[in-house]
């Protein structure tokens, strides 16, 4: 239930919540360990008065004291060292007369009590027991200790052992235990100590002073923190949350978070990276829905020629005209394949590259590989001849993907061949500028080379210049190598070759 009910919470109100349940609790062990401080504090003054009880009791029978007001008289006088710490000593014969009295003796009387509060406590003896005389009984009068608490003591359960009370008297505390003195089977008089125990109220009142003002401080600290916390923590959280928020639903207001991304902590960080990933989501998708125009675009043209070649072969009885035809359906049925299969690849690529981990490869090995490769097909298919150029005893490291590199330089060789002629050659360079630390590779052929002026066309999606191959080729392949190069923080460039025929592709990698 209370899970249920702290998931409903923001993270400010959980945070106070929690707090108030520590306070609650906490607060419950403080009211238990406050009122637990006064009857323990009273049962050490208490163990400390049955003490001297027992011994004022000791001599009184060793010097065989009779209990009257002469002789109790001259043995307080003569034993008020045993009183040294103690306020006041009352002697009670067997009908409670007081028979024996400290302040009498310093000639300073004093009232007994003007209030009387009862705490029963924890003797550490275990023959004593406090009993509790009931409210009624403690009356006002002078004579009432000797005449009512005495008689309640003396007719309880529990008489023989010491009884214990506390008594405020004009703003003074004390606390007086009392014992009867037996002899033999009979009691011959009660003992009563008074000790003024004012270190007692201190000791109480300093700790619930500490404990008001401690708990004042953690009051205010938290109200402290949680603003800091709910300033400069949550509310910019919460902004993020309806950034993202705007984002999913394809709202166009904006929220401003700079000021969370000009920040110099985990939250800049995140806002940072949450904007990134935002505006490459909207970058694929508007990618995504480009390139899928683009597509359709492409692919409705060799369907109207499709469409159209395949209604007039079926009107036409010329051999002629009909095989013309069927070139183009098939064709245009080889253009579309190609389409097809070039943008599936594309999206394979995509999802690789995501989850692809980047890696130390060496290109010299990758390149040779992909050389050997395209002369075993195309030396003896059309004499076609691919030469691979490097400094054998240096290594071209660089971090990338390797089948993507692969990838890279076979559309370049592949695009290289569509436009070589058979026999004519094909130079593929691996080399070092040590100047700009960049690693550098050139392919480069002997065909016709561009005739476009501006060379970065080629690199857009479905640009094609090859009409006698026109089937063979989806326009896709320098695209896909343009967004791998720079996948890997590479610059691919094109151009002609200077004096001579053919065309240069130049692709330079960040050396590591």
């Amino acid at each position: 239930m209370v899970n249920s009910f702290l998931k409903k919470l923001s993270i400010l109100k959980k945070f106070l919540f929690i707090n108030l349940l520590v306070f609650i609790f906490i607060g419950s062990f403080t009211v238990v360990y406050l009122r637990s401080i006064q009857p323990n504090l009273i049962s050490i003054k208490t163990s400390n008065h049955i003490k001297i009880i027992d011994n004022t009791i000791d001599n009184i029978k060793r010097l065989k004291i009779s209990f009257n007001e002469k002789e109790i008289k001259k043995f307080l006088f003569s034993t008020k060292f045993l009183f040294q710490n103690i306020d006041r000593v009352m002697i009670f014969d067997s009908n409670y007369k007081l028979i024996g009295d400290t302040d009498t003796l310093d000639l300073d009387p004093r009232s007994f009590t003007q209030r009387l509060d009862i705490i029963e406590t924890n003797i550490l003896s275990e023959d004593s027991k406090i009993i509790e005389p009931k409210k009624e009984e403690l009356k006002k009068d002078k004579n009432f200790f000797s005449n009512e608490i005495l008689k309640n003591y003396n007719n309880s359960s529990e008489f023989g052992k010491p009884y214990t009370f506390s008594e405020n008297n004009y703003n003074q505390f004390f606390v007086t235990t009392i014992k009867n003195v037996n002899d033999g089977n009979k009691v011959i008089g009660y003992l009563a100590i008074t000790e003024n125990a004012n270190d007692i109220k201190a000791a109480i009142n300093e700790r619930k002073n500490f404990i008001f003002r401690t708990a004042i401080l953690v009051t205010v600290v938290i109200f402290i923190f949680s603003f800091v916390l709910n300033r400069y923590f949550l509310k910019p959280i919460k902004n993020l949350v309806n950034y993202t928020k705007l984002v999913k639903e394809k709202n166009k207001e904006k929220l401003n978070i700079e000021n969370i991304q000009n920040r110099n902590d985990e939250l800049g960080t995140l806002s940072n990276s949450l904007e990134e990933m935002t505006n490459e989501l909207n970058k694929r998708i508007s990618t995504a829905e480009n390139f899928s125009k683009d597509l359709v675009h492409e692919i409705r043209n060799p369907l109207a020629s499709l469409k159209s070649a395949s209604e007039i072969i079926s009107e036409t009885d010329n051999k002629d005209q009909r095989a013309k035809l069927i070139k183009i359906i098939s064709h245009d049925v080889e253009r579309i394949e190609r389409l097809i299969t070039d943008y599936s690849q594309i999206l394979k690529d995509e999802v690789a590259i995501t989850t692809e981990k980047m890696k130390k490869i060496d290109l010299k090995f990758i390149v040779s590989s992909v050389v050997d490769d395209f002369n075993n097909i195309y030396n003896s298919k059309r004499g076609i001849k691919i030469y691979f150029k490097t400094n054998g005893s240096e290594k071209y490291i660089v971090s990338g993907i390797e089948n993507r590199i692969e990838q890279i330089i076979a559309n370049l060789l592949d695009n290289s061949i569509s436009f070589s002629k058979d026999n004519q050659k094909i130079y593929v360079e691996l080399l070092k500028d040590q100047k700009n630390d960049k690693i550098i590779i050139k392919v480069i052929d002997e065909g016709e080379g561009f005739k476009e002026k501006d060379t970065e066309k080629i690199f857009k999606r479905f640009y094609s210049n090859r009409p006698e191959n026109f089937g063979e080729h989806s326009g896709l392949g320098l695209n896909i190598v343009k967004n791998l190069v720079e996948l890997h923080n590479g610059i691919i460039s094109a151009s002609n070759n200077i004096g001579s025929k053919g065309a240069k592709v130049e692709i330079t990698f960040p050396n590591i």
